[in-house]
Parts: structure tokens; sequence; C-alpha cells
């Protein structure tokens, strides 16, 4: 699904993200970590092409496409079809005066998505995978909840059909309860359809629940990188304890 090698994102002369591996396969969840300016959402926005103004090198490869390398058209391609950016607020992405069921038909309309019954059926049963009452499409996003946005961001990368998940900080302006169930959500998708999950977190606490592997970064580079029990327990580097030793 996801595969990233020696990946070095600079603006001018200074690197601001470099990642010597990275996969993620069907069904998996990574996890990227550390403190605010540690490369992590560069990685996360590289990874889908999307780091305008840098200079990229490396090898990166999602849903089969050589992203450094393809053409904007293969990009558009995969983007929200195959592998969907699921962004901090999502809410601020929105158009505020556009229901939220009219945003998601010309997203599936842009991609040509229909359904074998019909883009309504499916809006619904989007909606219905990430626990939100279809009813909701009919709402501005103004009159959703922080949580309920996330989980409509969610919802249609499930209706384009996306086979990856990329999400940048997916639960960092909700309550605990709200975190619990938009984890929830991203757990039994993984586990049900196969979905491969990149998740971008400063929360250790949160990325112990869902992850299978762990990436740690400090100031661009990783330096620690494992399986999430291994991280979370055995921790290598001094940062990683720092991190673990934060936790409240």
């Amino acid at each position: 699904m996801i595969s990233i090698r020696d990946l070095r994102v600079a603006y001018g002369p200074r690197v601001v993200a470099h990642v010597p591996a990275l996969d993620v396969g069907a069904g998996e969840c990574v996890a990227i970590v550390g403190e605010s300016g540690s490369g992590k959402s560069t990685t996360l926005l590289a990874a889908l092409g999307l780091t305008e103004g840098a200079t990229v090198s490396g090898e990166v490869s999602v849903c089969g496409v050589d992203v450094l390398r393809a053409r904007p058209r293969a990009l558009r391609a995969i983007r929200g079809s195959k592998a969907a950016l699921v962004i901090q607020s999502p809410q601020a992405a929105l158009s505020p005066t556009t229901r939220l069921g009219v945003l998601m038909r010309r997203a599936l309309k842009l991609h040509g998505v229909t359904g074998p019954g019909g883009i309504e059926r499916l809006m619904a049963q989007a909606c219905e995978a990430v626990m939100l009452d279809p009813m909701i499409l009919r709402r501005y996003p103004h009159e959703i909840s922080g949580g309920q946005a996330q989980r409509f961001a969610i919802a249609l990368a499930i209706a384009l059909g996306a086979e990856v998940i990329l999400a940048d900080e997916p639960t960092s302006a909700l309550d605990v309860t709200v975190q619990a169930e938009v984890v929830g959500v991203l757990r039994r998708l993984r586990e049900e359809r196969g979905l491969a999950l990149l998740i971008v977190s400063h929360d250790l606490a949160l990325v112990s629940t869902i992850a299978d592997r762990v990436l740690v970064m400090k100031d661009g580079q990783v330096v620690e990188a494992g399986p999430a029990e291994q991280v979370f327990t055995r921790p290598g580097h001094p940062y990683t304890r720092e991190l673990l030793e934060a936790l409240p």
C-alpha cells in the first residue's frame, strides 16, 4: 500500500524530514509520533505529493503509483479514490454554505464513483460504517461536532473506495470520549476492510491503542522505529523515553 525509502524533504538547504524506510501494508496501522516541528506531518503530505515548494527525493510508492515521478493526472487519480487524507480540522476544509450530502455527492461524481445501489445508497452505507446517522448528510458543516466532522471525512474516504487512509492528528481537537469513538472506527475499518492506516500524532497513549508499528521523529529525523509494543515498553532512544515519561 505505502512504501517509502530514503525520503528527504527540504526547503532550501534545510532538510525538514528524512525517513529512511516506512512500509504500511493492507490491514496495518503505522504511526509517526513526535513533538511539533519534528517532520511527521511533512512526511504524511510528502506521501501524497502535497509538499508544494519543497525539494523531495527518494522513493515513495502509494497503491502502486510512484508518487515522486508520476504525472499530476496519475496523482489526482489516486488521491481520494485510493489514498485519502484526513486532516486535523476537517470542518475548516468544508464549504460552510454547502450541505454535507452535496459535498460528498460532488466528490463521488468527480471520481466517477456510483456504487451498485446508486450514489445515495453508497453515501448512506459509508455514514453507517463510521456510526453516523445518514440524516447528517442534510446538515451544514457548522451544524456538526468535531468528532462528527472527523467521521464524515473517514466516511467520504470509504465511499470513494480508499484503500489507504492517511490521518494527521485525527483526534487532537476532540474530547476523550469522542477520541475513543474515532479510534474505534479506524480500528474496526482496518480489521473489517483491510484498510492501510498511516497516522501522525503526538498522543502516544492514543497511538498505543491502534498502531502495529511506530516511527519516532525529532528535528526531521527518525530516531527510533519498530513494533509498537517494543517502542512503548522498551524504548531505545532517550527522546522516546522522554515522550513516554511525559504521559499523564
